[in-house]
């Protein structure tokens, strides 16, 4: 599953730009076969005075945390294009709104992450399709 929290300023992000960047974030994911219920994104507003960069408020910075648990890589180019396609899909709401933005990504191990009761099943076997076109998680 991949876990986006969006760390913003208050009032940086409409409903419909949060509704446009969580469909861009899902229809990255799901374009690897993941079901789309595997992705979360977290909207975190932040008021002024609690949003500091180097000991200073930061009206203009966004800061991302991305949690991946159904995929890892672990080939350095992989990671480095993977850090590069996330980073791209950010660009239309940071960098060209005009706003500072930084990010990160965890790995966390895959037997620590249940759904439903299930842990999920492993990459690109017949369950995870099943689960990927019925859109939630099933017993198998």
């Amino acid at each position: 599953m991949p876990l986006w929290t969006i760390y913003h300023p208050a009032n940086t992000y409409s409903d419909k730009d949060k509704q446009d960047f969580a469909k861009d974030i899902t229809d990255f994911y799901t374009g690897f076969g993941l079901p789309a219920f595997y992705v979360v994104v977290l909207f975190t507003e932040m008021a002024e005075p609690a949003f500091f960069v180097g000991g200073r408020p930061a009206s203009d910075t966004v800061r991302i945390v991305v949690e991946h648990l159904a995929r890892h890589l672990d080939d350095p180019d992989m990671r480095r294009r993977s850090t590069e396609r996330l980073n791209s899909i950010m660009v239309p709401y940071t960098r060209d709104r005009g706003l500072h933005w930084e990010f990160h990504t965890y790995e966390s191990p895959r037997d620590l992450w249940m759904i439903a009761g299930l842990f999920p099943p492993g990459p690109g076997t017949e369950a995870e399709k099943a689960w990927a076109r019925a859109n939630k998680p099933l017993p198998y």
